[in-house]
């Protein structure tokens, strides 16, 4: 049995039954997570500490009531503290700083059993489409153009969690999605990303990029696998004021209920120009197979689509500008050893902590909540977001339960080919993913198809707030007929250029 070709659902299967022990399983893992050098997704192993976990596991899977999560390894993206491990957002300004306390999501984790891997790789701050925005260099995604041996993003910014995931280093990750950086990445790599309904899972402990965007959620092989680990991570955390009170349903029982009778949105406002013709067909392919399944299928209309990415970029760095500004090298991480006094002291330290993307996003965030273009540039963006949250209920009053779109607008690009374009283009990546993020609700990229490249390409799902049962059950659906089983070759784990 090849232990990582498994999905954690089989897994967790295996482990009850005895078939290998959580410190096999976890072993392999580390085997596979030493050889993946090659590819930069981790930035903090410990063997030894992740061994004993498993053993902690393997004592607890003795217990039949086990949870489901116990003796599963699970890779954790370095935005989440974790106790006795480093937590630095893949950010210079970050260096050597180790919690000692755990995040809201990783302490159910941990309460569940599941073995913590490591931390993996990020763009700094979770600022950027790619994973080249890090302190740690970019990340290098298991998958290869045919047309080309050069080396591709694996999106981002979760794109540490969703190569770990691709290339068998964990059977789950976890990861932040402020403007897609969950579903973007898992389109890339030929995985599923989920991100829940705003409010879901706890933002303690998550260093904050955007605090009214920003959601955890599960990268992993299949839908049934992200439906397990959501219910271990979701639920009220009275030390997050955003953390809501709704009750967690048993996400994988009912799956596979089918999706006969429910009605499915098709928004007319993403079929954008120039958009891949293999992007357009898996899209169409996408619909049939919901429409085969049983669903219904109503064209959409959400009419302020298009000022959503505008809106996005101007409101997530004006609460970066916020969130940032900590980090001054007084109490934590890296402190310059320039300047005569406080204040400059406080201009070195930023000036040399802080990476070029994430310096671009508090200069746009600091601008547009100052004095004179608070209400020309901010308070515009906000009556935004309320128009674009308002065409999604007025489409979900309508009796729609889901909305089917594509992931992204293509396949991965290499690493470095936008690197001296207009940052715009590189924005551009999100712009089927960040009305979920202003509107606050679910939604889940599934893989489908290779395009002509033999590049993995996805669908989004995007569903009801606090509804994301059903959501999972369209997904679900999708999966199955999709029957995406396509996988990377292992050229990284050979050392081949």
């Amino acid at each position: 049995m090849d232990l990582p070709e498994l999905t954690l659902a089989v897994a967790r299967d295996g482990l009850r039954r005895r078939d290998f022990s959580s410190c096999e399983l976890t072993s392999a893992y580390l085997d596979r997570i030493q050889a993946s050098g090659m590819l930069n997704v981790f930035s903090h192993t410990n063997p030894e500490a992740t061994l004993a976990e498993a053993r902690r596991a393997d004592a607890q899977l003795a217990d039949a009531d086990a949870p489901d999560m116990c003796g599963i390894p699970v890779a954790i993206k370095d935005l989440f503290c974790v106790e006795g491990m480093p937590a630095q957002a893949a950010s210079r300004i970050l260096s050597g700083f180790c919690p000692a306390y755990e995040s809201g999501v990783t302490e159910r984790l941990r309460a569940a059993g599941a073995v913590l891997t490591g931390k993996v790789n990020m763009d700094e701050f979770a600022m950027g489409s790619s994973t080249e925005h890090s302190a740690f260099g970019p990340t290098v995604s298991p998958w290869r153009a045919a047309d080309t041996d050069a080396r591709l993003t694996p999106g981002g910014s979760s794109g540490g969690s969703a190569a770990a995931v691709a290339a068998n280093l964990s059977l789950a990750a976890l990861g932040t999605d402020t403007g897609g950086s969950i579903r973007q990445p898992a389109g890339f790599t030929g995985i599923v990303g989920l991100k829940p309904t705003y409010g879901r899972c706890s933002r303690w402990g998550i260093m904050a990029f955007a605090s009214s965007l920003d959601q955890a959620g599960p990268l992993t092989k299949t839908v049934r696998d992200a439906a397990i680990v959501l219910h271990c991570i979701a639920g009220h955390d009275g030390r997050d004021s955003t953390s809501a009170r709704h009750p967690v349903p048993a996400y994988e029982s009912g799956l596979d209920a089918g999706i006969k009778g429910m009605t499915i949105g098709i928004p007319r406002e993403y079929r954008i120009d120039g958009m891949p013709e293999d992007i357009l067909a898996m899209w169409e392919d996408g619909a049939a197979m919901l429409g085969d399944a049983g669903a219904r299928l109503v064209d959409v209309s959400l009419p302020h689509t298009r000022y959503a990415l505008p809106a996005y970029y101007v409101i997530a760095p004006a609460e970066a500008s916020s969130n940032l500004a900590r980090y001054d090298g007084v109490r934590y991480g890296y402190r310059s050893p320039e300047g005569r006094d406080v204040l400059e002291m406080y201009k070195h330290t930023r000036a040399e902590g802080f990476g070029p993307e994430v310096k671009r996003r508090v200069l746009i965030g600091t601008y547009v909540l100052s004095q004179g273009f608070y209400e020309a540039y901010y308070r515009r963006a906000q009556r935004v977001r309320t128009l674009v949250r308002r065409d999604f209920e007025t489409v979900f009053a309508d009796g729609v339960d889901a909305l089917l779109t594509p992931s992204t607008p293509s396949s991965a690009f290499a690493i470095g080919e936008m690197a001296d374009e207009d940052p715009i283009k590189m924005y551009l990546n999100d712009v089927f993913t960040v009305t979920v993020n202003l509107a606050g609700l679910p939604g889940i990229s599934v893989p489908v198809t290779l395009d002509d490249r033999k590049l993995p390409i996805g669908l989004q799902l995007i569903g009801q707030p606090w509804q994301e049962d059903r959501l999972l059950r369209i997904a679900f659906a999708l999966e199955t007929a999709a029957q995406f089983t396509s996988r990377p070759a292992e050229w990284w784990l050979d050392g081949a250029a």
